[in-house]
């Protein structure tokens, strides 16, 4: 189920990416953000109540509070980055730099998570860091 539900996140980021480049032409990236943050928000709390969900927020620790607000503030941040530069910058050169994301995230996730960070790990890093270069340069 991981890996199904992986992939089908790695194509509706892809539309994400094509989508957004066309919609935002002519419109406010900030505003454009505003859009999109509203439509998760209420896709996000329709499946909270299909699922019956709801019950479990009475059960979400305050460490849990602090990272998930945390989390939020950061995806707000990284979502107005990106549409600003999808804004001004073709989809094709700046969806590669966004999925730099990967390597940050291995590299934090060993830094403060504690995860294996292989020699496969970094052998991917440096594929990664060297085919965002070549697509980007």
């Amino acid at each position: 189920m991981r890996l199904l539900l992986a992939i089908f996140s790695s194509i509706f980021a892809a539309l994400t990416s094509i989508l957004a480049k066309i919609g935002i032409e002519g419109v406010n990236s900030n505003l454009a953000t505003a859009i999109r943050t509203f439509v998760v928000l209420i896709m996000s709390w329709g499946m909270v109540f299909i699922t019956s969900s709801f019950s479990g927020i009475y059960n979400i620790s305050k460490k849990s509070w602090i990272f998930l607000i945390l989390s939020g503030l950061a995806t707000g941040l990284s979502w107005l980055c990106y549409y600003g530069a999808l804004k001004y910058g073709n989809a094709s050169k700046v969806v590669p730099i966004d999925k730099m994301s990967v390597v940050l995230t291995l590299i934090l996730a060993f830094l403060f998570l504690g995860e294996e960070f292989s020699t496969k790990s970094i052998i991917g890093c440096i594929l990664i860091t060297a085919g965002t270069l070549f697509m980007v340069l």
